[in-house]
């Protein structure tokens, strides 16, 4: 159990939490939940001791271990991956590295003798001898191969880099596990495999995520932050945004109710104050006027923007047409013929673990990137917007917000280009800042403010929930399930892509494509995606021998 009494955390005047209790308990998950700069990451940090409070105190049950999910991808660049995720449990990997260096040891002594027995029995009461097999179970599960365990941490990417460093969170089934955005970098399988990791973990976790499928999935608790305080509420995402409107409700006809008793108050008092034969009724309610209290209900600080693609023309029957189209990079062919057809009336989510694919065919399509083989070819009614995943070519530069949107807008007006910022939650003086010192949330939010300006008919976006928060998202989302055009998109996030997507296209390692015209939980649930994944596996044996 890990609990916070009257904690108190003060950022100069501001107040980021005040006089906070709460206790997170064994065999539960919570989702911590609250607008961006609400403090989830901080809070997070105050449990783990990484950062003191203003006031109170963090309470965990003596002899517990608690483990937490590290964000710093280059930290263990020199160690081997298995070394790293064995790591998770400090005291094991000590224990091994001790024994390593005794047995090393050309002149072992008796002493060696004693404290290596020590050192052994300890070894066996923490599991070590299953602490390779076990680490190397969650690394397979979270999609890094065997042939990466030994390698050295600076030879993965990125993606591989943040798998490990959550698989050492994860090792040694630790009392109380602290994630902060674990699904962050992570391709679908891999959060599948983390949301049933998590369902029979039984211990305590506490997670930060703007997943709202995963949080819903994994989840039995939701604490909310708002305005310095911690709700807490049973059960799932879901289940708290029904009971946190229903609380809200219910407040404000409480509240109707107590300003209709205090109307009819006040016209006795006035009507017969003045009247002896009425004085001490309008005594009696003046003393049931004071005693009446409206209950102070405050708006939440989160914020949505205002998604609204609106295209300027109506899209023809020939959309896109792909023929044939392949690409290698580095040696590695990652498109390979692909081929397909895009109908008016298509939403296609790109899925799957191939990430370059995806994001080659993009810039292929928008030609920023040559085909090695094949040809594409848009129908004459479309015009196109574009979501890069990597922006920063984008942002390099000394302009404003505004006069950047304004170069990309067809009306060269400062009022028409301010209402699409606002719609995207820049306001006044924030139309002024220099884009290249922007958030990654804020350039997304330009990045979509920019594609609404356009009027486009065909919207292809790589990414596009990565760095936006749970509110940023569910109004791209619902902006993306209303919009009349075509839509090319790749994202990360379940419900989004299950409740946006009518067609799923995944391009598969070796290059080739899957095309499925359905929603996304049924093409997961299809016996097509498990053949066409054993037949690719059979095709690599074949070709290895």
């Amino acid at each position: 159990m890990i609990s916070a009494n009257n904690v108190t955390l003060r950022l100069g005047k501001k107040a980021l939490f005040e006089d906070v209790n709460i206790k997170f308990t064994e065999g539960n998950c919570y989702g911590l939940i609250g607008a961006n700069g609400a403090g989830k990451s901080t809070f997070l940090k105050i449990l783990s001791g990484k950062l003191e409070t203003t006031k109170g105190d963090i309470f965990i049950t003596p002899g517990q271990r608690m483990s937490i999910l590290e964000q710093d991808h280059f930290k263990y660049d020199e160690y081997p991956v298995m070394d790293v995720v064995i790591m998770g449990n400090e005291r094991l990997y000590q224990i091994m590295k001790e024994k390593e260096d005794i047995y090393a040891k050309e002149d072992f002594t008796d002493e060696d003798g004693i404290r290596a027995s020590e050192l052994e029995g300890e070894f066996a009461e923490l599991n070590g001898w299953e602490a390779e097999s076990d680490a190397a179970m969650l690394l397979n599960g979270l999609g890094i191969g065997t042939e990466y365990h030994s390698s050295i941490m600076n030879t993965l990417n990125g993606n591989e880099k943040v798998k490990v460093l959550l698989a050492k969170a994860l090792f040694g089934n630790p009392d109380i596990l602290l994630l902060d955005e674990p699904t962050n970098h992570l391709d679908l399988d891999a959060i599948a495999w983390l949301e049933d990791f998590l369902i029979d973990f039984d211990n305590t976790v506490i997670v930060v995520s703007h997943d709202r499928y995963f949080l819903n999935k994994v989840c039995t608790h939701i604490a909310d932050i708002d305005y310095g305080k911690i709700q807490l509420y049973a059960g799932n995402y879901d289940f708290w945004y029904e009971s946190s409107q229903l609380l809200i409700k219910q407040m404000k006809e409480a509240n109707k109710k107590k300003e209709e008793k205090i109307k009819e108050l006040q016209e006795f008092i006035s009507r017969f104050s003045a009247n002896a034969s009425k004085s001490k009724q309008a005594t009696s309610r003046k003393r049931a006027l004071e005693k009446i209290e409206l209950e102070e209900i405050r708006p939440s600080s989160r914020k949505y923007p205002y998604v609204d693609f609106r295209p300027d023309r109506e899209i023809g029957n020939e959309v896109l047409t792909v023929e044939g189209i392949s690409k290698t990079i580095d040696g590695v062919k990652i498109l390979d013929n692909i081929s397909f057809i895009v109908g008016r009336n298509d939403k296609i989510a790109f899925v799957g673990g191939n990430e370059l694919a995806k994001t080659a065919l993009f810039q292929i399509l928008m030609d920023e990137m040559e085909p090695d083989e094949g040809t594409y070819k848009w129908g004459v009614t479309t015009s196109q917007a574009y979501f890069p995943k990597d922006s920063t070519k984008e942002f390099d530069s000394d302009y404003t917000i505004v006069d950047w949107l304004t170069g990309y807008s067809p009306v060269k007006d400062v009022t028409y280009v301010r209402g699409f910022l606002g719609r995207m939650l820049f306001a006044g003086e924030d139309g002024v800042k220099k884009v290249n010192i922007l958030s990654g949330g804020e350039k997304v939010r330009c990045l979509l403010s920019k594609m609404m300006i356009s009027g486009a008919n065909c919207l292809i976006l790589d990414e596009p929930t990565n760095h936006l928060d749970m509110e940023s998202i569910t109004a791209l989302n619902n902006g993306m399930i209303k919009f009349p055009g075509v839509e090319l998109f790749a994202c990360h996030d379940h419900q989004f892509v299950q409740t946006t997507a009518n067609r799923i296209m995944e391009i598969l390692p070796n290059g080739q494509l899957i095309d499925k015209i359905t929603t996304y939980d049924e093409y997961l649930a299809s016996d097509e995606m498990a053949r066409k994944r054993t037949v690719y596996t059979n095709k690599n044996a074949e070709d290895d021998n």
